[in-house]
């Protein structure tokens, strides 16, 4: 027996079983967005009765913010344009703010039957969404110490010198380099000296202000990029960090020496971005290597 055979042994699929039944969100609406019907699993994303949903729209229930890109996808469709995807957020009856994509396809009208509609599939992205943002996180962070990576660091230090560049307002940057940092890996290991990393992090971030970044550039060198700072509060600044390490650190049975060098780069309200990134990170490693020396 062929397929063509065998299906002719079959009986026609049941289409509304496969509307009422279906694991994703199911609406079949007017041109306009007004639902005619709603599947059980719309009303149970929605938190709604699926059958008190007719006569409603989606766009009801759609975040205030995302509503106008919603409503211009919807005038977008007719025949020229049979299907459209995109993702907006819904919201609750409870008030939780639901991710979703929205699959809109237009329908023509049958002579004598149906008028123009349209189906819409509404599948609930929040999974996805949480992995999405898990791994944009990661690839932003240092993994040990949970702070910006080097490549979030010059996101942000130069965010800060467009924003000086605007607004005329000068912007510092500490590279900071723990002394002797070796020896300690070499003396206690390197999960101590991870330890030794996660705290130093800890107490950066705890004596900064919530315009700072602090980010670990890698090893034990960590910097902070200090936005609408004048030259004198950054000095302010690298003296309240070195307070915040006392010299060494307890952690478990070790006391631990950390030591703490310190270059300060800056850069004067509206200098180019593009001249001043460089220039300010450079001016701050080198400080921070004069400091070292005269450390020792």
């Amino acid at each position: 027996m062929d397929v063509g055979e065998a299906m002719g042994t079959l009986p026609p699929p049941d289409l509304g079983s496969a509307f009422t039944n279906s694991p994703m969100g199911v609406a079949l609406a007017t041109p306009e967005g007004v639902l005619i019907e709603a599947n059980t699993a719309l009303g149970e994303l929605l938190g709604l009765d699926s059958a008190a949903m007719r006569g409603s729209t989606l766009f009801a229930v759609t975040h205030p913010e995302d509503l106008p890109g919603a409503v211009a996808v919807c005038n977008d469709l007719g025949p020229t344009r049979a299907r459209t995807r995109h993702e907006c957020r819904l919201v609750r009856s409870d008030g939780v703010i639901v991710p979703v994509q929205v699959t809109a396809s237009w329908v023509d009208g049958s002579p004598g039957g149906a008028p123009p509609h349209l189906v819409l599939v509404v599948e609930d992205v929040t999974d996805r969404k949480a992995m999405e943002a898990r791994l944009l996180h990661l690839s932003a962070h240092d993994p040990l110490t949970g702070l910006p990576n080097r490549l979030l660091f010059h996101d942000r230090l130069r965010h800060a010198l467009d924003r000086g560049h605007r607004e005329h307002t000068p912007t510092c940057v500490l590279v900071l380099d723990l002394d002797g940092f070796k020896a300690v890996n070499d003396e206690f290991g390197h999960p101590t000296g991870d330890a030794v990393l996660v705290a130093v992090a800890g107490h950066l971030t705890s004596v900064l202000r919530a315009s700072d970044t602090a980010a670990r550039l890698g090893g034990d060198e960590f910097a902070v990029v200090c936005e609408n700072t004048e030259r004198g509060d950054a000095e302010v600044l690298a003296t309240r960090l070195r307070e915040a390490l006392p010299g060494t650190l307890t952690l478990g049975p070790s006391t631990v020496p950390v030591g703490l060098s310190i270059g300060i780069g800056s850069v004067d309200g509206g200098v180019d971005p593009e001249v001043a990134q460089e220039a300010v990170v450079r001016e701050a490693d080198a400080a921070m290597y004069a400091d070292k020396a005269s450390r020792r």
